[in-house]
This record gives structure tokens, C-alpha cells and sequence, in this order.
């Protein structure tokens, strides 16, 4: 299955998508970073995909995810993710054991997870769209140095979906995703 990134980025950012619950997403905004609400110590996703997390999230429907951020954070920072991330899941063609790749797995802060890409009904398509878990020294640096803008987003996915619920052809209106080279 073919595994591209697909994003909306600029010159000098790219966008992630996150779901959350009102606290987190409130704060977030106000601050332009996550604040206290959010809790550094736990693994956190990022994903360029919008379709993605419209189908992990629900579209907003689901319980501590209504609330969706856009972020736009540092391609220098998203490139090194990426090359620095392992694999969250185990493949022989990775050229460790498993028994080491379980060793890394502990060690890394950032891991690297293909998920088949949705349709806008949340069918999977033929190809794969990454995400991104960051944890330790990763998602601190995220929250501290790599943010540049939070925009909150649920609005817009609530009428996308309200139009989509109608019939209406929505593809147009979503954003422009481009494939994406680290």
C-alpha cells in the first residue's frame, strides 16, 4: 500500500490535526501552545491528514474529541519526527529483531504509525496516511518550540459534516493536502 504524506504546509510550516475535549482546546487557543490542562506526560498524535482525524475523531462526535485544532507547527521539526521516529508497529523487512525493536520502542520518544487513509464517509482508501506519537523530551519540545498557530476548527468541521449528512458534495470545501517530502 502506498505510504505518502499528504498535508497542507507552507514554506516554513506544516499543519497538524489533534481532537480534544473544551478544556484543552480552549486553553490551547488562548495560549497558542498547549497549557496545563494538557498532560505532558502522556503520548500525544499528531496528523497531517484532515480526513484522518475527521475518522478518528468522528467529526467532533466523539467523547473528548469535539473540539478540533488545526496546528501549524515547524517543517524542520516535522521532518525530524519523522526521521526520528520508530515504527509503532513491528515488520521483519526493519532490519532488527524484535526483541530490539521492543528494546527501542521503550527508548524512543517518537513513533510512526501508516493508517489507511479515509474517504469522507470514513471508507479506507488504497493508500496510507502517517501519524505521528510523540512523548518525553518530543512532545515537550512540540509544545514549547515547534507551534506556530492554533486555530480552533470545529465550526468548520461541524458544517462539513452537516453537509455532508445533507448529501452535499463536500470535497471542494476540504482542505488542499499536497504530498509532502522530508
Amino acid at each position: 500500500m502506498d505510504k505518502k504524506i499528504r498535508a497542507f504546509y507552507t514554506e516554513d510550516t506544516i499543519r497538524v490535526y489533534q481532537a480534544y475535549n473544551e478544556d484543552i482546546a480552549s486553553e490551547a487557543i488562548k495560549r497558542g501552545t498547549f497549557g496545563s490542562n494538557f498532560k505532558l506526560e502522556r503520548m500525544t498524535w499528531i496528523k497531517p491528514s484532515f480526513l484522518w482525524m475527521m475518522y478518528r475523531c468522528g467529526w467532533g462526535k466523539k467523547e473528548n474529541q469535539e473540539n478540533i485544532l488545526a496546528i501549524d507547527m515547524k517543517r524542520d521539526a516535522f521532518d525530524f519526527l519523522v526521521q526520528n521516529a520508530i515504527m509503532s508497529t513491528y515488520k521483519e523487512d526493519m532490519g532488527i529483531s524484535h526483541t530490539e525493536w521492543k528494546e527501542q520502542i521503550k527508548k524512543f520518544d517518537i513513533r510512526c504509525q501508516w493508517d489507511p487513509e479515509r474517504d469522507v464517509f470514513g471508507n479506507p482508501l488504497e493508500y496510507r496516511s502517517i501519524q505521528l506519537g510523540l512523548r518525553g523530551d518530543a512532545v515537550k519540545k512540540y509544545v514549547n518550540e515547534w507551534i506556530v498557530n492554533i486555530s480552533d476548527i470545529t465550526d468548520y468541521v461541524k458544517e462539513l459534516n452537516e453537509k455532508k449528512r445533507i448529501g452535499e458534495d463536500i470535497s471542494l470545501l476540504l482542505p488542499k493536502e499536497q504530498i509532502y517530502t522530508v
